[in-house]
């Protein structure tokens, strides 16, 4: 099973756990709602903590493979890309992630884009009450 399918797996069964070895040390998750990225293991699997309680009806719809220019250092790396659908406050999603490869395969940049605006304002404030539970995040309020 390779990290693409090992990812699927422990999101479809909300197994924050399981992605652990999944992820480089400074791994990089650029949200859709945050101009800058998370950065670092913790913080990237305390997000995941999160959007698992947060995504209702997630499941994953399609892949794609191939490699990408990366962010964090303008070189390619191998990437692909998974489509999901969910349900967040009652409303739908649609979105696709973004996995970029180091060479020995585990995840080192990670982007998510989704769409409609409205669902992703929805979204965007329960991460932030999550992260904000959890003790990740300071109260911007």
């Amino acid at each position: 099973m390779d990290t693409a399918d090992r990812f699927r797996a422990a999101v479809e069964k909300r197994d924050p756990s399981a992605l652990d070895d999944l992820f480089t040390e400074d791994v990089r998750f650029y949200s859709p709602v945050k101009f800058t990225p998370f950065e670092g293991k913790p913080m990237v699997l305390g997000l995941f903590g999160v959007l698992l309680r947060t995504f209702e009806d997630f499941r994953y719809i399609g892949r794609f493979d191939g490699s990408a220019e990366t962010s964090a250092d303008g070189g390619e790396a191998p990437a692909e890309i998974l489509l999901f659908r969910a349900t967040v406050g009652g409303r739908e999603i649609h979105g696709i992630d973004l996995l970029h490869y180091d060479a020995s395969g585990r995840i080192k940049e990670f982007t998510v884009m989704v769409r409609p605006q409205s669902a992703l304002r929805t979204l965007s404030e329960t991460v932030l009450a999550g992260l904000v539970a959890d003790g990740l995040v300071a109260d911007p309020a």
